[in-house]
């Protein structure tokens, strides 16, 4: 393996020891009620701070942001203070953490609503699932969206504002930066989608239109947390929960190119990771290098090889892992070394409690 992804790097305003990131996950484990970050999520942090930046699960700017059962917000005094337990204990520990910042729009939940619709840029529904957490049992599954009812553009307005409130209570937590979700069929990206924006004022319609919502939402971060520590995470090659559109190769790049004016420090390429997903091409990632003039960090099905070769390669500047850190808190250190790696436990992943959550140990040759 050559050094490349053990070679420091800078993020903007934050300095990386080396280039493995530990990429955001959803993992619900807040404190119940009011989705309060605690002293588990804090050991859970703390163990992977020698990533090289952890990117933290996606966050809810907003009640009405909220999409799925116990997940953390960043929009009371609680859930600030909740964070800094977290950043308290990265920072201890020798870490770096940002934190991702979502409004999940259409992809959310009855129960989330005074009048069960979740909010969109069009009454368009998303065909798909949130898990959500039964009351009566306390079990979680999959449950229908409901067809969400469109912002007014009054409404749109508070959402920015929201994003900003969230980027200064994220800054008031201790957090190095934000990462404003903008992927994955989420509130952003459904402003971006012909697909799930079918709007005719100046929110929807003309491609320029549709960038305008991922503009004044960059814009309101960056004023907050500042242009050198504010990143987005982008995923145009995912087409799940209704997000087919042709036209959001072109739309991505000149966002992009409207991040790159306002100096963002970093886009975040989320790449689909099942097997037979679609795959990113050598061409869009050249024009996004040409667009943007900041770091790029890509997240899909990376392994040590792939991840020295897109680096190599110039196309990315930072790699970040998901599943490998859940059963793998030291994970730098094993690929460095060449060390095993763990396998998780599927059942653990969402919501429970400290099991197959905190409990994975680092590396040991007695283990």
């Amino acid at each position: 393996m050559t050094a490349s992804l053990f070679q420091p790097v800078s993020l903007g305003a934050i300095t990386l020891p080396h280039r493995i990131a530990m990429a955001p996950m959803t993992r619900a484990r807040s404190t119940q009620p009011g989705n309060v970050p605690n002293e588990m999520m804090a050991r859970y942090y703390a163990q992977r701070a020698s990533a090289a930046v952890i990117i933290s699960e996606a966050t809810q700017i907003s009640p009405q942001g909220q999409g799925y059962s116990f997940t953390p917000g960043i929009h009371s005094e609680d859930q600030v203070a909740g964070w800094r337990l977290v950043t308290d204990a990265v920072h201890a520990a020798g870490g770096r953490m940002v934190l991702q910042l979502w409004h999940v729009g259409r992809m959310s939940h009855a129960r989330f609503h005074a009048d069960g619709l979740p909010v969109a840029p069009s009454a368009l529904s998303p065909e798909a699932k949130v898990w959500i957490v039964d009351p009566a049992t306390g079990e979680g599954g999959l449950a229908d969206s409901p067809v969400p009812r469109a912002l007014t553009v009054a409404e749109i307005g508070a959402v920015v504002g929201d994003f900003r409130k969230a980027a200064a209570n994220a800054m008031k937590a201790g957090f190095d930066g934000v990462e404003i979700h903008g992927a994955n069929g989420y509130l952003v990206d459904q402003f971006l989608r012909r697909s799930a924006n079918q709007r005719t004022d100046d929110y929807g319609g003309s491609q320029e239109n549709r960038i305008r919502f991922l503009v004044e939402v960059a814009q309101a971060v960056a004023a907050e947390a500042g242009a050198t520590r504010t990143g987005i995470r982008l995923s145009p090659f995912i087409t799940q929960r209704g997000m087919v559109d042709d036209e959001i190769v072109p739309t991505t790049l000149k966002a992009a190119r409207e991040l790159d004016r306002l100096g963002l420090a970093y886009i975040h390429l989320a790449e689909a990771d099942w097997d037979d997903a679609p795959v990113t091409p050598v061409s869009f990632r050249r024009d996004l290098r040409e667009a943007f003039s900041g770091k790029i960090i890509v997240a899909g099905k990376y392994d040590p090889q792939r991840a020295e070769a897109i680096l190599s390669e110039g196309l990315a500047d930072v790699v970040a892992f998901g599943r490998p850190f859940i059963a793998n808190p030291d994970l730098p250190r094993r690929y460095r070394e060449d060390l095993p790696l763990a396998a998780f436990d599927p059942a653990t992943l969402f919501g429970g409690n400290n099991d197959g959550y905190a409990t994975y140990p680092a590396w040991s040759a007695a283990a």
